[in-house]
C-alpha cells in the first residue's frame, strides 16, 4: 500500500499551464525528471521577482515574498528575518551567503555530531513507553519532532536551559498567523542577539561561533540580521524536513514489511533505504516557485519571460524513464538517476547530509529497540496535513509492542508488598 499522496499533478510529460490555486497568474507545472532537474539548475529561473529584468510581467521592483509577508501582517521590522531566507534569494546575495554558511556548516562538523545524534536518539527511544496511552504513542509528537530540534540546538550551541524555548519556536515558526509569528520572531531574534554576544565573549566549538567567525577572502562576514535569518532557516528546514522524513519513512516501512525485513537482516542497507524513502516519500513534494528571467524552452514548450514555474519533485522522483517500477519501495534499489527530494543546483538543501544522518540513526535505532512496532490504525486512516506542497503526517499513532511493555515493567516494578 502506498503511504501518502504522490503530489503528481499528471503523468510525467510536457509542462502544462494551470490556474494558480492561490490566485494570481497561471503557473507552468513541470513534472518530468529531466525537465525538473533543468528548471532547478538553470540560472534563468529565479526565486525573487526583484531579479527579473525590467519589462517582465512580474517585474514590479518588489520582492513578492516580502509583499506577501507584509500583507499577512508580519511586522515590517521582522520581515527581513523571513525574506532574507536563502531559499528566496538569487545571486549575488545567495552566492555570498551560501559561501559563508557552507564554510561554517561543514561536513566535518556534521560528522562530528554523529555520537550526539545517536545519544539524543537513544534517550528519545527509551522514553517512548512513558508517553504511551494504552500502548499507543504518537511518533511525530514524541520522537520525530523533538529529535531534529534537539540536534539543531546541540549543533548551534544553544545552552540546555534555553532549549525549551526552541521547542516552542520550532512549532511557531511555520505558522501563518501574525499573532503567533510576530511574537516568535521578536523573541527569537532578541534571544539570538544575546547568544551572539555570548559567543563573541566566549567562543566554542559550535555552529553559532562558526557562523559569527565565518568570513570570505575579502573578510566579508554575516551581519547580525543575516546570522539570525540563517539560524531561523536552519531551524525551519532542519526540523520540519527531518521530522517528516522520519515519520513518513517509519509509516512506509511498517506498511512494507518485506522491505523492513531486509533492513533488519542487513542494517548496512539503511543509508540507501533513506534515499529510497526520500525518493518516494520525501516531505517536499514541489520546489519553491520560480520565475523565468528569459524565454526558456522546457521539453519542447516555451516558457516566456516573467512566467511562473512550479517544478514537482514528487512526480520527477517517480518518472518511469529513470526509475524502473517507480511506485515500488525497494530499499536495495540502485538508482540510475539521483532523486530530486533535496532539489539540485545552487539551492540544493544545505542540511541534506545532516538530515540523512539523523534519519539513518533514527530509523535504525527505532526498529532495533522496538521490534514489535506496528501502526495503531489502518494505513488509510493516517492523518495527513493538508498543505499541497508537502507530504506530512499530522500524527503517527504506533503500538510499541511486547518489548516496550517489558521495558516499562522493568522500569516501574510492582511493589511485592502489595
Amino acid at each position: 500500500m502506498d503511504i501518502g499522496h504522490t503530489s503528481r499533478a499528471h503523468p510525467p510529460g510536457d509542462p502544462v499551464q494551470i490556474e494558480d490555486p492561490y490566485g494570481g497568474d497561471p503557473v507552468w507545472i513541470v513534472t518530468r525528471h529531466d525537465d525538473v532537474a533543468a528548471v532547478v539548475t538553470d540560472p534563468r529561473f529565479v526565486m525573487n521577482t526583484r531579479s527579473l529584468p525590467t519589462g517582465s510581467t512580474e517585474s514590479t521592483g518588489h520582492d513578492w515574498y516580502t509583499d506577501m509577508l507584509l500583507a499577512l501582517g508580519v511586522s515590517k521590522g521582522l520581515v527581513p528575518y523571513l525574506a532574507g531566507n536563502l531559499v528566496h534569494l538569487d545571486p549575488p546575495d545567495h552566492t555570498r551567503l551560501r559561501r559563508l554558511v557552507t564554510r561554517a556548516f561543514s561536513q566535518r562538523r556534521i560528522a562530528a555530531m554523529r555520537p550526539r545524534v545517536q545519544a539524543i536518539t537513544d534517550g528519545l527511544v527509551d522514553a517512548l513507553p512513558q508517553h504511551a496511552v494504552d500502548g499507543v504513542v504518537d511518533l511525530i509528537e514524541h520522537f520525530a519532532y523533538p529529535l531534529p530540534v534537539a540536534v539543531i540546538c546541540e549543533l548551534l550551541g544553544v545552552p540546555e536551559r534555553d532549549r525549551p524555548l526552541w521547542h516552542v519556536w520550532s512549532r511557531d515558526c511555520t505558522s501563518t498567523d501574525p499573532k503567533v509569528l510576530n511574537p516568535m520572531l521578536a523573541e527569537m531574534s532578541a534571544h539570538m542577539l544575546d547568544l551572539i554576544e555570548r559567543h563573541l565573549d566566549d567562543p566554542a566549538d559550535d555552529l553559532i561561533t562558526a557562523l559569527v567567525q565565518a568570513h570570505d577572502e575579502d573578510s566579508d562576514r554575516l551581519t547580525d540580521t543575516e546570522l539570525i535569518t540563517m539560524v531561523l532557516t536552519l531551524m525551519v528546514a532542519g526540523h520540519e524536513t527531518t521530522a517528516h522524513l522520519i515519520g513518513n519513512g517509519t509509516a512506509a516501512l511498517l506498511t512494507h514489511p518485506e522491505q523492513l525485513a531486509k533492513l533488519r537482516t542487513d542494517p548496512d542497507l539503511m543509508p540507501g533505504a533513506v534515499q529510497e524513502l526520500l525518493r518516494l516519500y520525501g516531505p517536499a513534494t514541489a520546489a519553491q516557485l520560480r520565475y523565468a528571467a528569459a524565454d526558456v524552452t522546457i521539453g519542447g514548450t516555451t516558457v516566456r519571460r516573467g512566467d511562473r514555474v512550479q517544478a514537482v519533485l514528487a512526480a520527477a522522483n517517480r518518472d518511469p524513464a529513470h526509475f524502473p517500477r517507480p511506485d515500488a519501495l525497494d530499499v536495495t534499489r540502485a538508482c540510475p538517476a539521483p532523486h530530486l527530494a533535496y532539489s539540485r543546483g545552487s539551492h540544493y538543501c544545505l542540511g541534506a547530509p545532516l538530515a540523512n544522518q539523523e534519519a539513518e540513526i533514527a530509523l535504525t535505532t527505532l526498529f532495533a529497540r522496538h521490534p514489535d512496532l506496528a501502526l495503531a490504525i489502518p494505513p488509510e486512516q493516517l492523518p495527513w496535513n493538508p498543505h499541497p506542497l508537502t507530504r506530512q503526517l499530522a500524527r503517527l499513532p504506533l503500538v510499541l509492542g511486547k518489548a516496550a511493555r517489558r521495558s516499562t515493567a522493568s522500569t516501574h516494578p510492582t511493589n511485592p508488598g502489595g
